[in-house]
């Protein structure tokens, strides 16, 4: 193995084994003498280098801030297979992506079987309230479960007021003028969608079908938003209270910037993306009880 080359033990590139993703970001990804390369001044978690990827053997490019890549990097990397995968810092917006691994349907064949048969859509929804609430609930109707559900998270945001010293009212959002909120619910619009940019990371990388929900029904990123759900309480809401708690500290930068870093931070260091990859997989690989 040569000096340099990504794969080896003291490659220090964040890499998940089991998911094939790479986080790239501050640097230029390139082809020489057929081979992907990534040139970087240091960045991130990557020190200064140029690094050759076995682009063969990863499943997903994850690229940042700061990135740019060439015409022939991304001919070889449709040629094997190779997906790419244009975010925000941390994951915490979704850009662009390309195609996906290898010539496999198998989840996405799965999501469209269980989501045409009326009773087995209730049965993953359930799953999900399941996975979220730490109960099965006791109804099979969708829209009783999403009663029990907003009943269950108004307690949520309460608690987590009070734990952060924060004052609260009610959720509230304009979609035409997000920004009108009050401070705590501009905070919950940018974690909501750093944790949507998230799981729309994960359905890319599965081959799944955004478009498919089976408790989001409407959003041309149902099942998107369903994934990005299971993370809400865990991850969304208190990287919300958290950064208007700091930003009652500092008002120094925007909330909206410190949300985002807030949510990132969390997306990384809980490495949110593999988790939704393994919660795909489990949902939709799962015997129907």
């Amino acid at each position: 193995m040569l000096k340099g080359r990504l794969g080896i033990e003291t490659a220090r590139i964040p890499h998940s084994d089991r998911h094939g993703c790479i986080w790239l970001t501050h640097g230029n990804l390139y082809v020489e003498d057929g081979t992907l390369r990534f040139k970087t001044p240091g960045g991130g978690q990557l020190p200064s280098g140029d690094y050759a990827l076995p682009f063969q053997t990863i499943t997903n490019f994850l690229m940042g801030p700061g990135t740019t890549v060439s015409h022939d990097a991304l001919r070889l990397m449709a040629r094997h297979g190779t997906g790419l995968v244009a975010t925000g810092d941390d994951g915490v917006r979704f850009y662009a992506s390309m195609p996906f691994g290898s010539d496999e349907s198998a989840l996405a064949r799965r999501q469209v079987e269980a989501w045409a048969d009326k009773e087995r859509r209730v049965t993953l929804a359930r799953r999900m309230y399941a996975w979220r609430l730490g109960e099965v609930l006791p109804s099979t109707d969708i829209a009783v479960l999403r009663g029990i559900e907003g009943a269950r998270v108004k307690t949520m945001y309460k608690r987590l007021a009070q734990e952060h010293g924060v004052d609260w009212t009610r959720r509230a959002y304009d979609r035409e003028d997000p920004e009108a909120a009050d401070k705590v619910n501009q905070a919950l619009n940018h974690a909501s969608t750093a944790i949507k940019s998230a799981a729309m990371i994960a359905v890319a990388a599965t081959s799944t079908i955004p478009q498919l929900g089976f408790i989001h029904e409407d959003s041309a990123n149902s099942f998107c938003l369903d994934i990005a759900d299971l993370f809400r309480e865990t991850v969304a809401l208190p990287a919300a209270f958290r950064a208007v708690k700091q930003h009652q500290s500092d008002a120094r930068e925007p909330l909206e910037r410190t949300a985002r870093r807030a949510a990132g931070r969390m997306l990384r260091d809980e490495a949110v993306v593999p988790a939704m990859i393994d919660r795909i997989k489990a949902l939709l690989e799962a015997q129907a009880p």
